[in-house]
Protein backbone atom coordinates (compact mmCIF):
# COMPACT_ATOMS: atom_id res chain seq x y z
CA UNK A 1 0.00 0.00 0.00
CA UNK A 2 0.96 3.65 -0.39
CA UNK A 3 0.96 5.90 2.66
CA UNK A 4 1.16 9.65 2.07
CA UNK A 5 2.25 12.42 4.41
CA UNK A 6 2.16 16.13 3.55
CA UNK A 7 4.43 18.78 4.98
CA UNK A 8 5.49 22.34 4.26
CA UNK A 9 2.34 24.27 5.01
CA UNK A 10 2.31 27.38 7.12
CA UNK A 11 1.26 30.99 7.51
CA UNK A 12 2.61 33.43 4.94
CA UNK A 13 1.77 36.83 3.55
CA UNK A 14 0.29 37.40 0.13
CA UNK A 15 2.92 37.20 -2.57
CA UNK A 16 5.10 34.76 -0.66
CA UNK A 17 6.04 31.23 -1.67
CA UNK A 18 5.75 27.82 -0.08
CA UNK A 19 6.82 24.39 -1.17
CA UNK A 20 4.64 21.51 -0.08
CA UNK A 21 6.02 18.00 0.06
CA UNK A 22 4.22 14.68 -0.03
CA UNK A 23 6.29 11.74 1.13
CA UNK A 24 5.12 8.30 0.08
CA UNK A 25 6.00 5.02 1.68
CA UNK A 26 7.17 1.97 -0.16
CA UNK A 27 8.94 1.47 -3.45
CA UNK A 28 5.88 1.56 -5.72
CA UNK A 29 5.23 5.31 -5.79
CA UNK A 30 6.73 5.50 -9.25
CA UNK A 31 3.83 3.43 -10.58
CA UNK A 32 1.21 5.92 -9.37
CA UNK A 33 -0.14 9.15 -10.67
CA UNK A 34 -0.32 11.73 -7.91
CA UNK A 35 -1.77 15.14 -7.30
CA UNK A 36 -2.88 17.87 -4.96
CA UNK A 37 -6.29 18.98 -3.76
CA UNK A 38 -7.34 21.72 -1.38
CA UNK A 39 -10.36 22.49 0.73
CA UNK A 40 -11.28 25.73 2.43
CA UNK A 41 -13.87 25.93 5.23
CA UNK A 42 -17.37 25.94 3.82
CA UNK A 43 -16.21 24.99 0.35
CA UNK A 44 -15.94 21.77 -1.59
CA UNK A 45 -12.61 20.07 -2.02
CA UNK A 46 -11.13 21.18 -5.31
CA UNK A 47 -8.54 19.83 -7.67
CA UNK A 48 -5.26 21.73 -7.79
CA UNK A 49 -2.73 19.78 -9.86
CA UNK A 50 -1.85 16.30 -11.06
CA UNK A 51 1.25 14.58 -12.39
CA UNK A 52 1.59 11.21 -14.06
CA UNK A 53 3.91 8.48 -12.89
CA UNK A 54 6.84 9.54 -15.07
CA UNK A 55 6.42 13.25 -14.39
CA UNK A 56 5.99 13.99 -18.09
CA UNK A 57 2.32 14.97 -17.94
CA UNK A 58 0.91 17.65 -15.67
CA UNK A 59 -2.38 19.48 -15.38
CA UNK A 60 -3.42 22.42 -13.23
CA UNK A 61 -6.56 24.12 -12.10
CA UNK A 62 -7.03 27.45 -13.85
CA UNK A 63 -6.82 29.27 -10.54
CA UNK A 64 -3.21 28.19 -9.98
CA UNK A 65 -1.79 28.07 -13.50
CA UNK A 66 1.38 30.07 -13.79
CA UNK A 67 1.84 30.20 -10.02
CA UNK A 68 2.03 26.58 -8.87
CA UNK A 69 4.31 23.85 -10.15
CA UNK A 70 3.89 20.16 -9.42
CA UNK A 71 6.83 17.79 -9.59
CA UNK A 72 7.94 14.43 -8.27
CA UNK A 73 11.05 12.49 -7.41
CA UNK A 74 10.33 8.79 -7.65
CA UNK A 75 13.73 7.86 -6.25
CA UNK A 76 12.92 9.78 -3.07
CA UNK A 77 9.23 8.76 -3.18
CA UNK A 78 8.29 12.41 -2.84
CA UNK A 79 5.97 14.78 -4.67
CA UNK A 80 6.15 18.55 -4.47
CA UNK A 81 3.95 21.55 -5.02
CA UNK A 82 5.85 24.78 -5.46
CA UNK A 83 3.45 27.61 -4.68
CA UNK A 84 4.46 31.10 -5.77
CA UNK A 85 2.65 34.43 -5.65
CA UNK A 86 0.29 33.12 -3.02
CA UNK A 87 -3.06 34.82 -2.61
CA UNK A 88 -5.47 34.86 0.34
CA UNK A 89 -7.86 32.74 -1.71
CA UNK A 90 -5.23 30.00 -1.73
CA UNK A 91 -5.87 29.51 1.98
CA UNK A 92 -6.97 25.92 2.51
CA UNK A 93 -5.96 22.53 3.75
CA UNK A 94 -3.90 20.93 1.01
CA UNK A 95 -4.06 17.19 0.47
CA UNK A 96 -1.89 14.97 -1.64
CA UNK A 97 -3.33 11.94 -3.36
CA UNK A 98 -2.16 8.97 -5.38
CA UNK A 99 -3.78 6.45 -7.67
CA UNK A 100 -2.70 4.21 -10.54
CA UNK A 101 -5.01 6.14 -12.88
CA UNK A 102 -4.47 9.81 -13.57
CA UNK A 103 -8.17 10.21 -14.35
CA UNK A 104 -9.01 9.27 -10.78
CA UNK A 105 -6.66 11.94 -9.50
CA UNK A 106 -8.47 14.55 -11.57
CA UNK A 107 -11.87 13.48 -10.30
CA UNK A 108 -10.83 12.89 -6.71
CA UNK A 109 -11.78 9.21 -6.77
CA UNK A 110 -8.36 8.16 -5.57
CA UNK A 111 -7.08 5.21 -3.67
CA UNK A 112 -4.76 7.02 -1.28
CA UNK A 113 -4.93 10.34 0.55
CA UNK A 114 -2.65 12.21 2.86
CA UNK A 115 -3.95 13.84 6.03
CA UNK A 116 -3.47 17.38 4.80
CA UNK A 117 -1.34 20.40 5.60
CA UNK A 118 -2.69 23.86 6.35
CA UNK A 119 -1.76 26.77 4.12
CA UNK A 120 -2.84 30.20 5.31
CA UNK A 121 -2.17 33.32 3.26
CA UNK A 122 -2.74 36.67 4.92
CA UNK A 123 -3.18 40.03 3.24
Amino acid sequence: QVQLAESGGGLVQAGASLRLSCAASGRTFGNYASGWFRQAPGKEREFVAVINWTGGITNYANSVKGRFTISRDNVKNTMYLQMNSLKPEDTAVYYCAADPLISRIKTGTVGYWGQGTQVTVSS
